[in-house]
């Protein structure tokens, strides 16, 4: 019986009888192995083994049915047994298949790194060998272009052959040293724009551009102030030779030469100036302006001082450059009919003549015309400025001419003189807008935000503000008498006139024109710039005003445009005292 056990025992297939783990199937833990089980390995050794099975259950059969239940138990046992070492096997194939698996991934991304290397060298190689090809197609077609040699002996012909190639290829190497570069210029390529990179704001950086921009224009503006004063007969002598060589040569045809040697006579000195030598002509004597040097360390108010004045000449410099070229725009786009209809009349006339008239008559015409029109007319009118506002056609076209920003001011007083005119048809005030008084001679309107400019301040109708002031300076009102705040500061327009310095009140309330200022000119004792609080930066954007009615001088401070305000202040101020002294000598 025991002999019989160990039989079932290890009836399945041994260690040594599997197969080899890499050649097993793929099998998962899940997967039940019932090939294995149900279709066993056949050994050598199990016919014996049958055999003695089968005598084996002829003695079971003979023993009883007691044994015949204990082999069941047995048998049951060892397939456990049998099953269980199976799936240890699975897993373990598995895994090794698994491991097998990943390095042949990783082997196949090696291959295929190698395989684009491969590729790459390959095609190098082929671009090389073209390269090669044509550069020999190239050297075997020129010495075909020579004139075929008469027949020689193959030795001797042999020989001249390797001269003409020796002979040609120096040749094309040399005109490939000598015209080579140049060819290789007409390659066309997209153009590359750079990138500027933008500096950072810096106070020093800032006074060093406007300096330079300064230098730049002082060349230009030398050569207008030289124009102007040569067409206004600043210097008599220097105007009457300059007059009298223009129009000979204008005479006898020779303008364009001129100005050509003039052209290069200035180039001439140039040249000498800059190899040392001292050499200044100018009809006006030029005002050398000292130049500050540059400051290392500026403190924070010196900082924002600098920023505010560079600000407040760019700001001048862009609104001319805006007019000038708005005043263009506006002369061909039709917006003064009347002005645009000279310059094409004009245009017509210059047309007609160039066809009709030979052009040597013709530039006679225009540069005797234009030497008259320098010299003498220029000179007549700039004395005469009532005969230049008359008959001075270019001037008149461009005074008249007008900005887009005049425009839309133009645009909202009609709009604003319909409404009022629609409020108020019955009445006589109804002729002009509320709060308006016009100005008979020139057709211009002086108002405030309360009403007339006259009817505001108690004036009289001549009582106008000056044209610097128009629209007035905002400001702040200080009067250091007062204790009250509301009467210590208050918010304003400054104005003006040919004898009064006006203040108007911002203020909301009923009683604001009581709140009003009127100083007269000849009541000030003395007027200043002023600074309000030393804490803030900058040399200050107040004046100070004292008269003998106030016990401390009154300050209007916060003034964006102080140094322009003072500067008109200060002029009419001055003249209207060097009046009074001229009137009455003795006061």
């Amino acid at each position: 019986m025991l002999k019989r056990l160990d039989r079932i025992r290890f009836r399945g297939q041994r260690r040594d009888e599997f197969l080899d783990m890499a050649e097993s199937p793929n099998t998962s833990d899940t997967e039940c192995s019932e090939d294995i089980m149900i279709k066993p390995h056949i050994s050598v050794r199990e016919p014996e083994e049958l055999k003695e099975a089968e005598a084996e259950q002829q003695n079971d059969t003979q023993a009883g049915p007691g044994s015949f239940s204990a082999t069941l138990q047995d048998d049951s046992r060892t397939d456990l047994n049998e099953v269980k070492g199976h799936l240890e096997i699975a897993l373990l194939e598995k895994h090794f298949l698994q491991e097998e698996l990943r390095k042949l991934k990783e082997e196949s991304n090696v291959d295929s790194l190698r395989q684009e290397l491969e590729k790459e060298r390959c095609r190098r190689l082929e671009l090389e060998q073209k390269i090669n090809d044509t550069l020999k197609s190239r050297l075997e077609d020129s010495p075909s272009q020579t004139p075929k040699a008469t027949t020689l002996p193959p030795a001797a012909s042999s020989s001249a052959d390797k001269q003409k190639e020796t002979l040609s290829n120096s040749f094309l190497k040399w005109l490939y040293d000598r015209f080579g570069v140049y060819v290789e210029d007409f390659h066309f390529q997209p153009e590359e724009t750079p990138v500027e990179t933008e500096e950072p704001l810096s106070a020093k950086r800032l006074t060093e551009n406007m300096r330079r921009l300064k230098r730049g224009f002082r060349p230009v503006t030398n050569f207008t102030r030289n124009l102007s004063a040569l067409s206004s007969w600043y210097s008599v002598y220097t105007s009457a030779i300059a007059f009298i060589v223009y129009m000979y040569a204008a005479w006898h045809g020779w303008a364009i030469p001129m100005f050509l040697f003039l052209a290069i006579l200035r180039l001439s000195l140039n040249y000498l100036i800059s190899r040392g030598w001292r050499i200044q002509w100018s009809i006006v004597p030029e005002v050398s302006e000292p130049e500050e040097p540059p400051k290392e360390d500026l403190t924070v108010s010196e900082k924002f001082q600098l920023v505010l004045d560079v600000a407040q000449k760019a700001q001048n410099l862009f609104g001319k450059m805006a007019n000038i070229l708005e005043k263009i725009k506006n002369l061909f786009m039709w917006v003064q009919p009347e002005l645009t209809q000279k310059l094409y009349i004009g245009l017509w006339v210059a047309l007609i003549s160039s066809c009709l008239l030979p052009y040597q008559l013709l530039g006679f015409i225009i540069g005797v015309y234009a030497g008259i029109k320098f010299f003498i007319i220029d000179f007549i009118f700039k004395s005469c400025p009532k005969l230049r506002q008359r008959y001075d056609t270019p001037y008149i076209i461009w005074t008249n001419l007008p900005t887009d920003l005049q425009l839309k001011e133009r645009s909202n007083a009609q709009l604003s003189r319909r409404v009022t005119t629609s409020g108020a048809r019955g009445s006589v005030s109804a002729a002009a807008p509320l709060g308006v008084s016009r100005d008979e001679d020139g057709g211009r309107y002086y108002s405030t935000k309360r009403g007339a400019f006259h009817d505001v301040f108690n004036l009289p109708e001549s009582e106008r503000p000056l044209t610097v002031c128009e629209n007035g300076w905002r400001c702040c009102l200080i009067n250091r008498d007062r204790k009250t705040p509301t009467d210590y500061i208050r918010n304003g327009v400054l104005y003006v006139t040919d004898n009064h310095l006006c203040f108007e009140s911002s203020s909301s309330r009923s009683g604001s024109s009581k709140r009003n200022k009127v100083i007269k000119l000849l009541d000030i004792t003395d007027i200043q710039k002023y600074k309000v609080l030393s804490v803030l930066p900058g040399s200050g954007m107040g004046i100070s005003i004292a008269t003998p009615s106030t016990q401390k001088p009154m300050v209007f401070g916060a003034m964006i445009h102080r140094d322009e305000a003072f500067d008109a202040i200060f002029l009419q101020y001055t003249k209207v005292v060097s009046m009074a002294t001229a009137i009455n000598p003795e006061t």
